[in-house]
């Protein structure tokens, strides 16, 4: 799968006039980036101006080089969301009619429908929850599906936020093992660095800064340093 370059130039995103980002110039090529910081530091809103939820307050975000404050629409297709509480992501009342929902809204045929939908099952290993009722679905099947609606999308990027938060060991070492094999890339915030100790590149963001952008292991190294000042 080609994945599309992400570039920001200069970005500065403000809400009521507070800088949240300051100043951002960043190009994304690696499959497994993972975006790691204090709470409030800005890391959520970076995320988001991948896929068109926020929009720059100055500077540019463009992803295969179209601009996303002018092509939100077909960016969102391209770049995934999974939001931290996956029931927030689940809204219809079957697991199979909850994955095929966006599917619809893109104007794909009942059959096109029912096959992209098996196919995902069938590629996350959760083709026996396809008939479950939304609500009765535990924390780690939740991630699942939630994830499998984002992936029936065949987006090219991901973006996970906070994705392990609500889940136990084996479920979050599942989740890493589901990681690691997406062919799409996969962009991760999160507070779990062991999580992203096998990615390719970790950004480090601190009040509102990219504070160190570099391997795994060095990110994780100064990111504990700077938390203990």
């Amino acid at each position: 799968m080609e994945l599309p370059e992400i570039q920001l130039e200069q970005v500065t995103v403000s809400f009521e006039d507070r800088p949240v980002l300051t100043d951002i110039t960043l190009t994304l090529n690696e499959r497994r980036i993972g975006i790691i910081g204090a709470n409030g530091a800005g890391k959520s809103t970076l995320s988001r101006l991948l896929n068109a939820l926020v929009i720059p307050t100055t500077g540019t975000v463009r992803v295969g080089g179209l601009d996303t404050s002018k092509n939100a629409k077909q960016i969102r297709r391209d770049v995934g969301f999974v939001f931290q509480n996956p029931a927030n992501q689940i809204i219809m009342p079957l697991v199979a009619d909850d994955i095929a929902f966006g599917l619809k809204n893109i104007g794909l045929s009942k059959a096109e429908r029912k096959v992209r939908v098996t196919q995902t099952l069938e590629e996350l290993n959760i083709a026996h929850l396809a008939d479950r009722e939304s609500h009765t679905l535990s924390g780690g099947e939740q991630q699942m599906v939630a994830l499998a609606a984002v992936m029936a999308m065949q987006p090219r990027t991901i973006v996970f936020d906070e994705p392990t938060t609500m889940l136990d060991l084996r479920n979050r070492l599942r989740f890493q093992r589901e990681i690691a094999q997406l062919p799409q890339r996969a962009i991760v915030i999160t507070h779990d660095l062991e999580l992203l100790e096998d990615f390719d590149r970790v950004l480090v963001v601190t009040d509102g800064i990219i504070d160190f952008d570099g391997q795994p292991a060095d990110a994780i190294d100064h990111y504990r340093q700077w938390s203990l000042v």
